[in-house]
């Protein structure tokens, strides 16, 4: 017979392993856009290890293809198709395929987006309506694509990566940040009006160590200015933003919906290392 600290062993055991299993995705299929290269990739590789099959969009099809490799050890299905996302045709065809090849789709991140920083005086109208369309219209338009059959399959979940910056305030980013606000309040709206079918969340992610961020970080004396502006006093990682999304696309998270969650090293203020002047003078005389 087990005595009474056996018996509470097994237990915690047995509860352990249970919450364990909730961040399992085992034959859930997930779409992951730009899956190629940074964040995208990370959140592929963390959904492939907790056991789902990928289906990897980017541009660069020789990037998805070393990603895919890495699904496949896992012992998950990897389905490559090359896509901008910019091309609404594309994304058609994207989900075409996806549910084709699988039959339907559980999970979807809308990692794709971004657009370069500058001065709000020198952003035009159409340099706005791109970002946007980058960054908010490419991920509804897939959503919408995919969701009746996440919806069919009993346990769909979306995940939005924005940014830090859609709620934070610095020079130069006028058209990212308010491209992102809109994408973290499309995802409030989702979420209500698809629940309880559909979960929609987003990831506002803080500085994060990518081949984008590294133009930047490869001059350590910026990257340590970086880290000093972050409470936690380091960049995050693509792992960090993986772990994340797992929680999110998991049954882990199944009671999580239209929230933002911020993965940014404790950030309540921009970090970035760069004052960019607005190019306004002032009266003169100033």
């Amino acid at each position: 017979m087990q005595n009474a600290e056996e018996c509470r062993k097994v237990r915690a055991g047995d509860q352990l392993q249970m919450i364990l299993d909730r961040f399992k995705v085992d034959g859930r299929v997930a779409v992951v856009t730009g899956a190629g290269r940074g964040i995208g990739r990370g959140v592929s590789i963390a959904l492939a290890e907790a056991g789902a099959d990928l289906v990897l969009a980017a541009r660069r099809e020789h990037t998805l293809q070393e990603v895919a490799s890495i699904v496949q050890k896992n012992g998950g299905r990897a389905l490559v198709v090359p896509t901008d996302v910019l091309a609404p045709e594309q994304l058609d065809r994207l989900a075409e395929r996806a549910l084709a090849e699988f039959g339907g789709v559980d999970l979807l991140v809308n990692n794709a987006g971004g657009t370069l920083p500058g001065p709000a005086l020198l952003c035009t109208d159409d340099e706005l309506d791109k970002a946007f369309h980058f960054n908010v219209t490419t991920a509804f338009h897939l959503s919408r694509a995919l969701a009746p059959s996440m919806a069919d399959r009993g346990h769909g979940a979306i995940v939005n990566i924005t940014s830090g910056l859609s709620h934070l305030v610095d020079n130069g980013f006028v058209a990212y940040g308010t491209a992102k606000a809109a994408m973290s309040h499309m995802t409030r709206l989702l979420a209500h009006e698809w629940a309880p079918h559909v979960r929609v969340n987003a990831i506002a992610v803080g500085a994060t160590q990518t081949d984008a961020l590294a133009m930047v970080t490869a001059d350590k004396a910026l990257a340590k200015q970086m880290e000093d502006l972050t409470p936690m006093r380091r960049l995050g990682t693509v792992e960090d933003i993986g772990a994340a999304a797992l929680y999110l696309l998991s049954d882990a998270g199944s009671w999580v919906t239209g929230k933002i969650l911020e993965v940014d090293g404790g950030t309540v203020d921009s970090n970035w290392p760069f004052s960019m002047p607005s190019g306004l003078a002032g009266p003169k005389g100033d």
